[in-house]
């Protein structure tokens, strides 16, 4: 792996931001002051670690302080600094980022076990914070992950295992595929190496046979788009390894997965995304029931595009994922993608959104005030946000996201806690079932309430999966 040094850093920054270069040479001149006489386990030099950090995050356009942040995000617990000194030096904002990715000092804690769960608790709720934190986090982990041969396999294991089982959901959470991909193929790499060979080999293989094919689409969809004068940009994508490796393990073939291959076409606005996808499936025969519209309807975490899979040449099956250019910034990077699109008012906007549009982020919130046991804490998160989801739909058509096993119960909760209290009956897929009834995707699920309604039973509290919904029912019969 090639080391980096501060020049690269500095070109990527001055790309976006040349104005503050001098204050984040403040932030790489004391880093490298404090780290200088440590090394890493590969023997390079410790300041080629926060640089590495900081760069991945300049490639995400990162404001100021979250580079400085990421540049000193070791110094507290590595060496003699203070927060309130780097307070004094910088500011709040970069002393605030600094501490939130710190680990709780080991001499809080009698075990490894405790000192873990603490700051597993503590990177997650940070989210509530500022999410920087989680970001410079993610970048963090990435970085540590891409050297990870350095360290002993037991190391290596325990690494990726809790990067599949915290990092990958938090990344999924805030949008950041590209990061989460990454995170993913890593983990898989050290968990599974055998595995991950074989499928590597498959990936290879298949992107080799499929070329001509993508070519030829590709030229065909440019085009048709280019005559009727709609500007785009096509790319080629393969699915990820791990991606591979999830879907074989679900027990499909390789010949079912049908976005193995996929054509990402970007374009200016709305209106040019669908009259692309007409146009390709006036070209092409598209597979009715693998279609999918995340512009009407995005995904929990914001997500938007059109999928549709259609028959290619040499009866290939392809994706094409039609998106504008914004959207495309935002499936590839989430919500770090507003350093770019919002120059300044940036991290606002992303704590905003996150309170108003995510859903994850109310249960977030919710578990974090219910559990004061760390251990609690970490396993309701782990089974209600980072464990398999369902989607429903509402009678209106919006998506609600929940944790797989959810029933009747669960959903009325998320949607308001009156109607939880007040709810007599559901109806799914317009048909009556028992409220214990276990969620499916897709489900079309309706509420019948009544004001004159006893209130919710004590025994549904048991048939709930969800923190909320087992609080509203336990304070309710407390009443």
């Amino acid at each position: 792996m090639e080391s980096i040094s501060i020049k690269d850093l500095i070109d990527c920054i001055r790309t976006y931001n040349e104005e503050e270069i001098d204050y984040i040479m403040k932030a790489y001149d004391l880093a490298n002051e404090l780290h200088k006489n440590q090394v890493r386990q590969s023997g390079e030099p410790y300041i080629i670690h926060p640089l590495s950090v900081a760069l991945i995050l300049a490639e995400m356009r990162a404001d100021r302080d979250t580079i400085c942040a990421a540049l000193l995000h070791d110094v507290i617990e590595d060496t003699d600094i203070k927060k309130e000194e780097i307070a004094e030096l910088f500011n709040h904002n970069v002393a605030n980022l600094v501490d939130g990715v710190t680990k709780i000092s080991k001499l809080n804690f009698s075990t490894k076990q405790e000192q873990n769960l603490a700051n597993t608790r503590k990177i997650i709720t940070s989210i509530t914070e500022d999410v920087r934190i989680i970001i410079i986090k993610l970048a963090d982990r990435l970085h540590n992950m891409r050297t990870l041969e350095f360290k002993s396999e037991f190391k290596q294991k325990e690494n990726a295992l809790e990067t599949m089982e915290i990092f990958v959901p938090l990344a999924y959470y805030i949008g950041a595929y590209r990061v989460k991909s990454e995170l993913e193929d890593l983990s898989l790499k050290y968990l599974k190496s055998d595995m991950y060979k074989k499928i590597e080999e498959k990936q290879k293989t298949i992107k080799t046979d499929s070329q001509e094919c993508m070519q030829e689409m590709l030229y065909k969809i440019k085009s048709m788009l280019e005559n009727k004068n709609i500007p785009n940009e096509i790319k080629v994508r393969t699915k990820n390894i791990y991606g591979i490796y999830k879907r074989l393990n679900d027990g499909h073939k390789l010949s079912d997965i049908h976005d193995l291959l996929a054509l990402k076409i970007m374009v200016d606005d709305v209106d040019s995304c669908y009259r692309t996808l007409g146009m390709i499936h006036e070209e092409y025969h598209p597979i009715n029931d693998k279609f999918k519209d995340y512009i009407c309807n995005p995904k929990t975490n914001m997500y938007r595009s059109l999928h549709t899979t259609v028959f290619g040449p040499d009866d290939r099956l392809v994706q094409t994922q039609i998106r504008t250019f914004d959207m495309d910034n935002i499936a590839s990077f989430g919500l770090t993608a507003y350093w770019d699109v919002n120059k300044g008012k940036a991290r606002d906007t992303m704590q905003n959104d996150l309170k108003e549009k995510f859903q994850f982020f109310k249960s977030l919130t919710e578990i974090n005030s219910m559990f004061g046991d760390n251990q609690q804490f970490v396993s309701q998160v782990k089974n209600e946000l980072f464990s398999d989801k369902v989607y429903v739909y509402t009678t209106k058509g919006d998506i609600i996201e929940l944790p797989k096993g959810s029933t009747p119960i669960d959903f009325a909760y998320k949607i308001h806690t009156d109607i939880g209290n007040t709810m007599v009956a559901s109806i799914v897929n317009d048909e009556y079932v028992p409220l214990d009834y276990i969620l499916k995707n897709k489900d079309r699920v309706r509420i019948i309430t009544d004001d004159l309604s006893f209130g919710p039973r004590s025994d549904w509290e048991e048939k709930a999966q969800t923190a909320y919904a087992k609080r509203k029912i336990k304070e309710f019969n407390k009443r």
